[in-house]
C-alpha cells in the first residue's frame, strides 16, 4: 500500500536588504513588498508590508474583502479607517486589527510615513466596492478615538491638558 506524499509549506525568510516595493497591488496610494509568505504556503496566506506612496492620498471608497482571515499591524505612523456598525477606527503605530470577513469599511486618511504588515488568508482574495444607499457615509455605531483627522485630536488632546491645569 502507498502513502500518499503530502507537500508542506516551504521555509521561507524575507530580509529587507535587496527587497523592494511594488507600486501594483490594491490600492493605488500604497507600495508593497511581497515577504514570500504566499509562495511559501502555496497561495494559503499571503503577507506583506504595505507602505504609503509620497503624494498619494486614500479615496474613502467603500468596500469589502473575500477572505477568511485579515489583520493588519501598524509598524509606523498612523492610519484612520471607518467600518460598517463600528465608526471611526484611528489606528496607531502598535496597534493590531483583525478585519471580520466581509466588513463593509474603508480607509479615511493615514500618515505619509505609516507602514503596515498585512496578513490574509487565502493568498487570493477578491475585493468588491460597496455603496451604502445612495453611496454617503454609513451609520456608525460608535467611533474608536475620535471622528476627526490626527491633527485635529492633538489640538483636541492639547486644548484639554491646558484646560485641566
Amino acid at each position: 500500500m502507498r502513502r500518499a506524499i503530502t507537500r508542506l509549506p516551504k521555509f521561507s525568510a524575507s530580509h529587507l536588504a535587496g527587497s523592494k516595493f511594488a507600486r501594483r497591488g490594491l490600492r493605488s496610494y500604497f507600495e508593497y513588498r511581497d515577504l514570500g509568505i504566499k509562495r511559501a504556503t502555496r497561495g494559503k496566506v499571503v503577507a506583506h508590508v504595505i507602505r504609503a506612496r509620497p503624494g498619494k492620498a486614500p479615496h474613502g471608497e467603500w468596500h469589502v474583502h473575500d477572505c477568511e482571515v485579515q489583520f493588519v499591524y501598524v509598524l509606523k505612523g498612523w492610519v484612520l479607517f471607518e467600518y460598517e456598525g463600528v465608526g471611526k477606527v484611528l489606528m496607531k503605530a502598535g496597534s493590531c486589527f483583525y478585519q471580520p470577513p466581509r466588513i463593509r469599511h474603508r480607509e479615511l486618511e493615514h500618515s505619509p510615513d505609516v507602514e503596515m504588515l498585512e496578513v490574509v488568508s487565502p493568498a487570493s482574495f477578491k475585493t468588491a466596492a460597496v455603496k451604502f444607499g445612495d453611496g454617503a457615509r454609513t451609520p456608525a455605531a460608535r467611533s474608536f478615538r475620535s471622528s476627526g483627522s490626527v491633527p485635529e485630536l492633538a489640538a483636541r488632546k492639547s486644548r484639554a491638558r491646558r484646560s485641566r491645569g
